[in-house]
């Protein structure tokens, strides 16, 4: 590099989401997709079966937990543990890099609930001046 050209701090980072082909961008689509934040979250407080999972997020079918679990897991993020047993047990933990993961999302959560309030108001303004949806 000559010394006219001084590097920005975004291309001192080794990975960079706003560019296509960079894995990190797959890592926060499982994180931040419709079921990989709530799953997080959900183990949050400690390990749970799948089926104790699948109750705790409402909504999610078994094939789109185990496929989010999946993508999880495979990303570092979420533990599975096998118990030898009969039947089987399986259990489900965050990793820490989950667990650092899930509280950074836990804090956004929170301030998305506790601002509610004003995104109803926000979209009932929308919908008065729009003519609703």
């Amino acid at each position: 590099m000559n010394g006219t050209h001084e590097r920005t701090a975004e291309q001192d980072l080794p990975y960079n989401v706003f560019a296509k082909a960079c894995p990190s961008r797959g890592t926060l689509e499982h994180v931040t997709g419709r079921w990989g934040g709530i799953t997080l979250c959900a183990l949050y407080e400690g390990s749970l079966r799948f089926n104790e999972l699948r109750r705790r997020v409402d909504g999610v079918s078994e094939k789109m937990l185990s496929q989010t679990l999946h993508a999880l897991e495979r990303d570092g993020l979420v533990h599975r543990e096998a118990q030898p047993t009969n039947p089987p047990r399986v259990d489900y933990e965050l990793t820490p890099l989950g667990r650092d993961v899930a509280e950074r999302l836990l804090s956004l959560i929170h301030l998305v609930e506790g601002r509610m309030d004003d995104v109803l108001a926000a979209r009932a303004r929308y919908d008065e001046t729009r003519g609703g949806l």
